[in-house]
């Protein structure tokens, strides 16, 4: 049987060992610590892989490694890099092609849609930290030491994503009969990921020998603007706050709060993604590996969240960000 490495219990990494484990996989956990929950059936393996060595004892017998791991965010240009090169290195001991997930970081502003063609233009220390880790599973690929590919999404949504643009503050909000708190302007178009859909790309993406040595942007919902992904929220979660209902917190904001509040500080590096419109395109992937992936109705996406958020009550397990954070009179309501 094919033995499965997931690296990281977060929600994409719980998600692609759900995927796994519905189809009958043998799965192996590699984590920090000892995490809160793994489905059924899954093996857990602690070892932290910023140190290959250590990579190299847990992914032995690996046919396939996926790498959903991440530092701290505010440690990311730091550790990430490192990182990555321990999940190269572990892979590469155990002879198991590799699997990544990752953001669109790398490829900075943009005034046009996203594509997988786009030079990586970023300016900011985190964007700056994805695209040499891209480089660095790329080149190890093309210097054939691993067999590696590369799967991009947009900001996340689904069961289990808490610390997201619309994460806590828009759907934990939404059940908690409060009002949403978004960046930038929600007038704009925005493509956002679902997290299981993410995780059944990663999957396919592992399996096809043609995805190898390239990046895809893995399939998502329709895009419409940030107001109207939180209205769908709102009305899945059969909720009226009274109007308006979404606080949304301008660059400028984002920017005077950094000083203030170590979160907005982080986050102030990716106004420009909630700024002008930002339209992900996946053709690609659709076109390379036909229906095999296709993405869940937008609707069904954030009913099956919402679901998730109403079942797990208001509090989280993890702090999300604080908009609220922005200094006072900053903010405006839209």
């Amino acid at each position: 049987m094919t033995q499965h490495v997931v690296v990281g219990a977060g929600p994409v990494g719980l998600a692609v060992m759900e995927q796994l484990r519905e189809r009958g996989e043998a799965v192996v956990a590699v984590t920090r610590h000892e995490p809160d929950f793994l489905p059924e059936g899954v093996e857990s393996r602690l070892a932290d892989v910023l140190y290959p060595d250590r990579a190299v004892a847990a992914f032995a017998g690996a046919d396939v490694v996926y790498h959903c791991a991440q530092p701290p965010y505010d440690e990311w240009p730091e550790l990430f890099p490192d990182l990555t090169r321990g999940v190269v290195a572990g892979a590469e001991a155990a002879g198991a092609r590799l699997v990544v997930a990752e953001n669109l970081y790398m490829y900075g502003p943009v005034q046009v849609r996203l594509t997988e063609d786009l030079p990586y233009a970023a300016t900011g220390p985190k964007g700056q930290a994805r695209a040499e880790c891209a480089d660095i599973v790329l080149d190890a690929h093309e210097a054939g030491r691993i067999e590696a590919t590369i799967g991009r999404a947009s900001d996340f949504f689904g069961p289990r994503v808490r610390e997201s643009a619309v994460g806590e503050q828009v759907f934990g909000a939404a059940v908690a009969g409060k009002r949403a708190k978004v960046f930038g302007d929600p007038r704009l178009a925005h493509t956002y990921t679902y997290v299981p859909d993410f995780a059944r790309a990663l999957v396919l993406l592992g399996e096809r020998d043609e995805a190898l040595g390239e990046v895809w942007h893995v399939p998502n919902p329709e895009t419409v603007s940030t107001r109207r992904f939180v209205d769908l929220v709102y009305e899945a979660a059969e909720v009226d706050p009274g109007f308006p209902h979404i606080i949304a917190a301008p660059g400028l904001a984002l920017t005077l709060g950094g000083y203030l509040s170590a979160p907005l500080k982080e986050l102030a590096e990716m106004r420009y993604a909630f700024e002008e419109p930002y339209v992900v395109r996946d053709a690609k992937f659709r076109e390379a590996f036909g229906d095999a992936v296709e993405p869940t109705p937008l609707r069904d996406a954030i009913a099956e969240t919402v679901a998730w958020y109403e079942s797990q009550g208001e509090a989280g397990e993890t702090e999300p960000v604080r908009i609220e954070t922005v200094p006072e009179g900053a903010a405006e309501s839209a």
